[in-house]
């Protein structure tokens, strides 16, 4: 990332909760979590674009 932008989000406390408990599996921050799982839906849309 050459650019990084603060934003603030809301999350359901459910959903907050297991991306807290995924992030913790894998290690990471939730920040990092939350990055990693939009990064690789971003990826995978961006082939589905791809396709005829």
């Amino acid at each position: 990332m050459d650019h990084e932008v603060r934003i603030t989000l809301r999350l359901p406390a459910d959903l907050h909760a297991w991306l807290a408990a995924q992030a913790n599996s894998a290690r990471r921050s939730l920040n990092s979590e939350i990055v990693y799982r939009l990064e690789s839906q971003r990826e995978t849309a961006g082939a589905d674009d791809e396709s005829p």
